[in-house]
């Protein structure tokens, strides 16, 4: 069986030899050791040293030689909108004082289903909507779902969650 032991940040692989890519939910984005099937069929098990959150763009590096691309499979979500910016920041900090999965840009959050969250943020006068899109939370600062040595706040960074 193919295997892919090395992760290589979006925009730092050779997209030419892309053979194959996989998309993926959030849940499985974070592994260290996963037998996957691309969309092309390509059959491989990713078998990394440590967990690492894989990202769109990301290549997964096969010892053959080639690479698989990530991509982040759409997922039901609910977009979270404020009336201004003091409101947004509020609701932020709700969410994160519940620990929640959040994926933040600078109009909206993305955070999973969750009807108690959903009633909460209501009760703030958050937008509230479902959507379908893909889920790419933060990390956490303190490294939760975060092990990522390649993980910078710069301009990757900001263009991923920015």
């Amino acid at each position: 069986m193919k295997r892919a032991t090395e992760v290589v940040r979006v925009g730092r692989w050779p997209t030419a030899e892309r053979i194959d890519a996989v998309t993926l939910p959030y849940d499985d984005r974070y592994r260290r050791r996963l037998r996957l099937l691309g969309d092309g069929g390509t059959d491989f098990l990713l078998d990394l040293v440590e967990p690492i959150v894989l990202h769109t763009g990301d290549g997964l590096r096969l010892e053959e030689g080639g690479y698989v691309e990530v991509r982040a499979a759409a997922e039901d979500l609910v977009e979270v909108r404020a009336r201004d910016a003091v409101a947004f920041a509020r609701i932020a900090w709700h969410l994160g004082n519940r620990h929640l999965p959040t994926e933040i840009a600078s109009d909206r959050i993305l955070i999973r289903d969750d009807h108690v969250i959903v009633d909460m943020l209501k009760g703030l006068g958050a937008e509230v909507r479902k959507v379908r899109a893909p889920f790419d939370p933060e990390g956490g600062a303190y490294g939760q779902h975060n092990h990522d040595p390649g993980h910078r706040h710069g301009a990757l960074h900001d263009e991923r969650h920015g």
